[in-house]
C-alpha cells in the first residue's frame, strides 16, 4: 500500500527564566534540535517569554504584554520557521488596546504569520489566576492549513473542554495542539493534576481519531504577591500522543526535552472515517451544550 502524506510533530520542554531573551533563545534553540531529527511542526509551551506571571495579580506584570503586529517574539520566530522550513505556533501575552488575551500565532514553513487564536477558556484559581489579566478569547475555535497539515491549536485550559477538541476537528484539524503551563497546586501541596492532565487529552486524541500534540514547562518558578510569595513547580510530561490516545512519546518533570513522533495522515483520516464517530453523529440531539444549566437550550 501506498504511504501517504507524512508529518513529524515535536512538542518541546523547558524551564524558563523570568528573562525573555534567555527563554527565546532557548526556545530557538530547541526548535534547531528538533527540526534536526527531522521534525515539521514544532509546538513551544505556553507564555515561554518568561515566568508563568499569573501566580500573582500585579499591575505591573501588564507591562509584559505587547501588540500582536511586530511583536519581536513573533518576528523572530518567522525568520527561523522560513530559515527551517518548519511551521511553529508562537504562545504570548497580547495587548489589543485596552484588552488583553492569552494569544498564539501560527507561522507557515515559509515565515507566513497564518492568523491567532485567543485563549477561550480564563482559569482563575489559586496560582492561576489568569482572569486578572485576559480577556475571554473572541476568536473561536481555528483550524490553520498549514504546508504539513491542517492543525487545530488550543491553550491549557482549553485542554480540559472536549467541546473544543471536537470542535477543531468538525473544522477538518488534522492534529490538535495544545501549549500548557501547569504544575503544583499552591493552596495543596498533595494535588498532582499531571496523570488526569495527560487522560483528558489522550481522550480527546481518541475520540476524534487525531494525533495530540501536549508541550509543558518545567522547573519551580517563585512569583512575589501582595500576600508573600507564590510557588509552583511545573511538571512537564510533555507528550505526543497517536489517534487512539496511545502515548507515542513523553518527557519527564525535570528534564529539557525534544520529543517527536511520525504520523501518515491519509492512513488516519481512513481509520477516523471508517470508525464512524463522525458519520454517526446526532447534532440535532446536542442542543443541551448549547446551555450551562442543561435547561432551556436556546436553539
Amino acid at each position: 500500500m501506498e504511504k501517504g502524506r507524512r508529518v513529524v510533530v515535536s512538542a518541546l520542554q523547558f524551564a524558563c527564566t523570568d528573562d525573555v531573551a534567555t527563554n527565546v533563545t532557548t526556545a530557538e534553540r530547541l526548535v534547531r534540535a528538533a527540526h534536526g531529527k527531522g521534525a515539521n511542526i514544532i509546538l513551544i509551551q505556553e507564555l515561554f517569554e518568561g515566568y508563568y506571571f499569573c501566580q500573582a495579580e500585579r499591575e505591573d506584570f501588564f507591562l509584559r504584554s505587547k501588540p500582536y503586529k511586530g511583536h519581536p517574539t513573533i518576528l523572530r520566530m518567522q525568520k527561523l520557521a522560513k530559515e527551517l522550513g518548519v511551521v511553529i505556533p508562537v504562545s504570548f501575552f497580547e495587548e489589543a488596546n485596552n484588552a488583553h488575551y492569552n494569544s498564539v500565532a501560527i507561522i507557515d514553513a515559509d515565515g507566513t504569520d497564518l492568523g491567532l487564536y485567543r485563549k477561550s477558556h480564563i482559569p482563575d484559581s489559586p496560582g492561576y489566576q489568569e482572569k486578572f489579566y485576559f480577556n475571554p478569547g473572541d476568536t473561536g475555535f481555528k483550524v490553520f492549513q498549514t504546508k504539513f497539515a491542517k492543525i487545530g491549536i488550543a491553550i491549557c485550559w482549553d485542554q480540559w473542554f472536549p467541546e473544543a477538541a471536537r470542535a477543531m476537528v468538525l473544522q477538518g484539524a488534522e492534529i490538535l495542539l495544545y501549549p500548557t503551563a501547569i504544575g503544583s497546586e499552591p493552596q495543596d501541596a498533595e494535588l498532582d493534576s499531571r496523570e488526569h492532565w495527560k487522560r483528558v487529552m489522550q481522550g480527546h486524541a481518541g475520540a476524534n481519531v487525531v494525533p495530540l500534540v501536549a508541550s509543558n514547562r518545567i522547573g519551580k518558578e517563585l512569583i512575589e504577591t501582595r500576600h508573600g510569595e507564590s510557588e509552583i513547580t511545573f511538571y512537564g510530561n510533555s507528550f505526543i500522543a497517536g489517534p487512539t490516545g496511545e502515548i507515542l512519546a513523553a518527557a519527564d518533570d525535570k528534564e529539557e526535552a525534544v520529543l517527536v513522533a511520525e504520523f501518515d495522515l491519509d492512513e488516519i483520516k481512513s481509520k477516523r472515517h471508517s470508525w464512524g464517530i463522525f458519520r454517526d453523529r446526532r447534532p440535532d440531539l446536542y442542543k443541551v451544550l448549547l446551555t450551562l444549566d442543561g435547561n432551556n437550550p436556546t436553539l
